[in-house]
This record gives structure tokens, sequence and C-alpha cells, in this order.
């Protein structure tokens, strides 16, 4: 019945169309479709139409013009090893911009076993840890540093950034909710975008501002109790920041988690091996069971003069990155000889404890002598092996990076290492510029005052230059 109806009423709409609007529209049609065609001949070029545009085209390049002084263009060169002393374009410096806090990648008894591994195994694994990659050092390595955290299982990866990434993207996934300091290092941001979590950060080591982003997801929370009940929720901090020296407030961080049930992941890559008197980092520092610390992650290429990294945690939570974890499971393992370097860099630590005493002394003297300098202030951590200083007299971000890479150019020509930090554009929170001092148990009395001098004098004679370049614009 609905199809007669369809053809009856059809018949009734083209019985009122006069015999000319069909015509009319019949010859619209035709019209339109033979101007398509003869468009679509018409559109293509001749040859000589062709050439000329070529000729004219300027293709804009693909990233803008470098300028002719872009620190990339002249890099430094360092020629020597990279130890208490190191040679920056044929220079002798006094070195404070490395991260060889405890001064392990020097030790002779470091290079022994690393000539010993090198000839027993070669210089490589050629193969990821599940693919033949696994050798025998590996679970040494592993189960030293188990015991050396006071933890049930460890495991290595073969790149410290890796580690980081790798092991927060294994847990975090596009449903929870991470909570994150906002000055977390870069690896940590990388971990997170892996993640595509939903991440809400606070303001840094600022236990209050946490707490305010906690109890107003508490409130969303109450609308729906059986989605929030699915929510995964993590806090990621670091042991020791390395964008600004600062030790995490970790007690109050962990009442906050207790309270609102949050899982604590913490990258100890600077702090472990060097704070506490055994050197095992903020648990230690801070006298905090390590059972209360989910996850705990760290590099072996700073205190520990090596390459790799690690998580160390339950062997519930580590066994899950054997097969979860990206820089586990795809990348050739730790190359032995490094694996060897690492144990026996734990053999030097765990024999010496007066190692951590000293690198204690040593940041505390350069953290004393810093506040006679009138021209810096340094906010970072008393017992911090990395120190930023910034320029007391605030100016904007542009001059004050300006300024501080000529005093650190100034500094080398003095013979004095000291590095400004580099952050990529597309950081979150760009950073103030500062300069980075890396402190090491090598350092003597006369070295700290020597350190303390040669930065001071550098930085008046910067700064005095452009003070009287100012004055000189503002009277023109």
């Amino acid at each position: 019945m609905s199809i007669v109806f369809l053809f009856v009423e059809s018949v009734k709409v083209f019985n009122v169309l006069s015999y000319y609007e069909i015509l009319f529209a019949l010859i619209w049609v035709i019209w339109f479709i033979h101007k398509k065609r003869k468009n679509a001949y018409d559109s293509i070029p001749s040859d000589e139409l062709v050439e000329s545009k070529l000729a004219e085209w300027q293709p804009e390049p693909l990233v803008p013009e470098p300028p002719a002084k872009h620190p990339s263009l002249t890099p430094r060169y360092i020629t020597s090893r990279i130890g208490k002393r190191i040679s920056i374009n044929g220079k002798d410096c006094l070195n404070l911009g490395t991260h060889n806090y405890l001064n392990l990648s020097n030790n002779p008894k470091v290079e022994e076993n690393a000539v010993a591994a090198v000839k027993k195994y070669g210089v490589g694994s050629s193969g990821p840890r599940g693919f033949y990659g696994t050798i025998d050092v590996h679970l040494e390595l592993e189960e030293r540093l188990a015991k050396f955290t006071n933890t049930e299982e460890a495991v290595v990866y073969s790149y410290g950034f890796s580690t980081v990434a790798s092991a927060i993207a294994a847990y975090c996934k596009c449903n929870a909710l991470i909570f994150v300091d906002e000055q977390v290092n870069f690896a940590i941001q990388k971990g997170l975008d892996a993640s595509r979590a939903n991440i809400q950060y606070f303001k840094h080591n600022d236990v209050q501002d946490l707490h305010k982003l906690l109890i107003k997801q508490a409130e969303v929370d109450k609308r729906d109790f059986k989605k929030a009940a699915k929510i995964k929720r993590f806090l990621i901090i670091e042991g020791i920041y390395n964008k600004t020296g600062n030790i995490c407030p970790l007690p109050e961080l962990l009442d906050l988690c207790k309270k609102y049930k949050l899982r604590i992941f913490i990258d100890e890559s600077i702090s472990l091996g060097t704070i506490g008197p055994h050197g095992k980092g903020v648990t230690e520092y801070f006298n905090i069971p390590i059972t209360e610390i989910d996850m705990i992650m760290g590099s072996l290429e700073l205190a520990f003069g090596s390459i790799g990294g690690f998580c160390v945690g339950t062997s519930f939570v580590i066994e899950h990155q054997r097969l979860s974890g990206l820089g586990y499971c795809f990348s050739a393992s730790l190359p032995p000889y490094l694996s060897s370097i690492a144990i026996a860099c734990l053999d030097i630590v765990e024999s010496n404890l007066q190692i951590f005493q000293s690198l204690k002394n040593n940041a505390l003297a350069i953290d004393n002598g810093l506040k006679n300098i009138s021209i810096f202030e340094c906010s970072s951590f008393a017992e911090s092996p990395v120190k930023h200083l910034y320029l007391k007299d605030k100016k904007d971000y542009a001059t004050e990076k300006k300024l501080l890479s000529v005093i650190s150019n100034k500094c080398i020509e003095n013979n004095l290492a000291i590095i400004l930090p580099v952050y990529l554009e597309r950081e979150r929170v760009k950073p103030r510029p500062s300069l980075k001092l890396c402190i090491s148990t090598e350092l003597s009395k006369s070295d700290i005052n020597f350190t303390l001098n040669t930065l001071e004098k550098c930085a008046q004679q910067v700064l005095s230059c452009h003070f009287t370049h100012e004055t000189n614009e503002s009277l023109e």
C-alpha cells in the first residue's frame, strides 16, 4: 500500500509542473554537465605555464634560519676523561658540570671490572632481555639493587630516560588520574604523555596546593561513586628535583597518599646514592619505611657512574614491567660491561659509607659559600649535590638567559666548568634560567674556595659590563 501511495503522489507532483518548466530543468542539467566537463579539460595547465610557475616558486624553509652564534654551531669539545678536572676545547677546568657525584667513573676498581667484562662478554648484548639478551650480570645487578634499596625485586633497563618513561606508562593508563609536581623532569613528562591519563599538576613542592586539588577531586567523585571507584590514582614526584635541586616533602606527601588512596612513584635518579647515611635516598633521609613507596625509579648514569636505569619495589609491581615496560621489552639489554661497572660501584659505596658524608660536607660548604655572594640566590636543598643559582636582581627570561650564558663562558675561560641548563621550548613549565652546579666528593677546600671566588668574580665582571651598556643606551 505504501508503494502505491508514493507512486500516486509522484504523479500528482509531475502533473503540477508545466511542460515548459520540465523542459527548462532538462536544459539546465545538460548545460551544467557540459560545463563541468569543459572546466575539467580547461584546468589542465600547459607545460609552459608549469615551468614558469616552478621558476617563480620560492619554498619556505622547513626550519627557521639559525642565528650565526647559535651554541649548536660552535659546540664545546671534551678532550679528556670526565673526572674532577676536565679539558674543554683544550682548556683545563675544575669540573662542576657533570653528575659524577661520587667520582666512581674514574675509580680504578671500576675500570678493572669494565675491562674484565669486555674481555669476557664483548661490548654489547645484541638483543632484548626476553630474547637471549639476559646475561648473568644483569640478574646479579638486579639482585644487588634490590638488596641495596631493601626492596623485594629490581628490574634493569638499558637507558635511564626510557626507564622512567616506560615505567610510568606500564601502570598509568588512559582512565587513570595522576597528580604531578609541575617541575618534574622531561623523562617523567614523556611517560605522562605515553600514558594518556588525566594529569593534574600542582605547584612545585607545594603540599597545600596538592591538597586543594585532592579536595576538589573528592567533590567530583561524590557525584558518581561507581565511576570514581574504578579510577586508579597516582602521585609522581622526584626525590631531589633535577630542575631546582629541591628535596621533596615526602612525609607530608605520604600523609595525603594514605588519606586519598594514591599510589606513589618516586624518581630518585639524583637522591639515591647521594643522601642518607647509607646513600639510600629520600626514604632513608626521612626515616620512612621503603614499603610505603609503591615504586622507586632511578638512573645508573649519575651517582653510580654507569649507563642504564632501574625500578625497585615489590615483586608484584616489578614483574609487571617485564611484560609491559616498553623500554625493557623492545630495547637491547644493558651491555654486560656496564652492568659490571654498576656492580663494582655498589661494592665501593657499601664498603665506604664515609663517601656519603664527604659529599654532604662539600654540598653544605658550597651552599654556605653561595650565601655570601650577593649576586646570586640559591634555593636548592642544602645537602643536594645539584645547586641552581639564580640572579638575585630578577630580569626578563631572555636577558637572564643571556647573562648567565656569558657568566658560564667567563667561568670556563677562568678554568671553572659550570653549565647553563637547557630546556625544550615545549616544556609545560619552563624553569627560570639558572647556573647549575654539580658537586662531587673529590672537591677539596681549596677547590670549593676557587669555585666560589671565580663565580663571584666572573659574575661581577659580566653584570658590570651589562649595567654600563644599559646606562649608555638610556643616555642615548
